[in-house]
């Protein structure tokens, strides 16, 4: 999706979040600076109400609101992390943390290359903590999916929560409030974030296409939010991919965009088990497409097709094109679409002709 995404676009202010309860805590931590813990499950929105309340607080959010997905920070590379634009300045030459390592005379004592991903990331939020806010008294550290934090690491966040407790109001987002431990849920406000209901999700994207000047109805918005299961974040994706791709938001358009999406994923999800060799797994999601959710063997195909140009490229891309052609043919001829598809599923795992190219 080349334009702008409408959960950025569109981010809340603090009186837009759509649960009251939520509104309210936030509001206090605005006039009465507090440490916060926003608990819910996956979509609930902890992370706009996170920004929302960012925004409410600093007259220069961009500097004094900083941010750090915890998850995405141990899911990647040390390397990957000192280069990051955001963190390169903490951990690439010499910062004081680093000088005082060398000082101390003590060989065993890490220099900054050899930390650990805890290390790095403990260091990032001091150095982040010690600064001085833009402007007003303090600065406020979002640590986003904290469910990821190790133990170890925890302990050393609770002793930077002590020292910078009067410049820096820490918000820890998570989906597993029990994973943190307790003197760190001891220093923060818990704030619990549900799953939105559909009417609250409804109340969500309707001035979201208003003001994106979608044509939509009742029923269109309705099937979204349904759709998303309590996931606000996926509805407002879902109402902007439907708009984008079928021109409205109506329930007919609603069904065919978000099935088309539901099917990708589907069959993504057959690639992948069949390039495991896992053929049982593979063949059960075939018959879920081909019976349960009625598409056709051609329709499959197509879908296939479509979900390998973005899985694959060069010579295997053109061997799945070759082979889908032989399969397409068989299609046309009448005989079983699950024998032919299989066969193609089977050409993917070890020892197949496309997997060996």
């Amino acid at each position: 999706m080349e334009e702008p995404l409408w959960i950025d676009a569109h981010a809340p202010d603090l009186a837009d979040l759509p649960q009251e309860s939520v509104r309210e805590h936030l509001q206090r931590a605005v006039t009465e600076p507090m440490n916060v813990v926003l608990h819910g499950p996956k979509g609930g929105g902890k992370t706009a109400a996170a920004r929302a309340l960012a925004r409410e607080t600093h007259a220069h959010p961009d500097s004094d609101l900083l941010e750090i997905n915890v998850a995405d920070f141990f899911e990647r590379t040390k390397s990957e992390i000192r280069d990051d634009p955001r963190f390169e300045h903490f951990l690439q030459g010499q910062t004081e943390f680093s000088k005082q390592y060398r000082q101390a005379g003590d060989k065993a004592n890490k220099y900054k290359r050899n930390w650990s991903k805890r290390d790095m990331l403990a260091h990032v939020i001091k150095e982040m903590a010690g600064y001085e806010a833009t402007s007003g008294d303090f600065k406020t550290v979002l640590l986003d999916n904290a469910e990821a934090m190790r133990e170890d690491f925890q302990q050393s966040l609770r002793r930077i929560m002590e020292q910078y407790y009067e410049t820096t109001q820490f918000v820890i987002a998570t989906r597993q409030p029990s994973a943190l431990i307790a003197p760190i849920r001891s220093r923060c406000f818990p704030i619990p974030v549900r799953a939105p209901t559909q009417a609250e999700i409804v109340g969500v994207l309707e001035p979201i296409v208003r003001a994106e000047d979608v044509d939509y109805d009742d029923e269109g918005l309705e099937y979204v939010a349904g759709a998303a299961g309590g996931d606000l974040r996926e509805a407002i994706l879902s109402a902007q991919t439907t708009a984008a791709s079928e021109g409205e938001i109506t329930m007919n358009a609603a069904y065919e965009a978000l099935s088309a999406i539901d099917a990708d994923e589907r069959v993504g999800e057959m690639l992948a088990a069949a390039e495991a060799g896992e053929f049982t797994d593979a063949r059960s999601t075939l018959d879920d497409l081909l019976i349960d959710e009625g598409y056709s063997g051609q329709e499959v195909l197509a879908d296939v097709l479509r979900v390998a140009r973005s899985r694959y490229s060069g010579d295997r891309l053109a061997a799945v094109h070759r082979l889908a052609g032989e399969v397409d043919l068989d299609l046309t001829e009448g005989t079983s679409d699950r024998i032919h598809l299989s066969h193609l599923l089977a050409e993917l795992g070890d020892g197949g002709a496309i997997a060996s190219t």
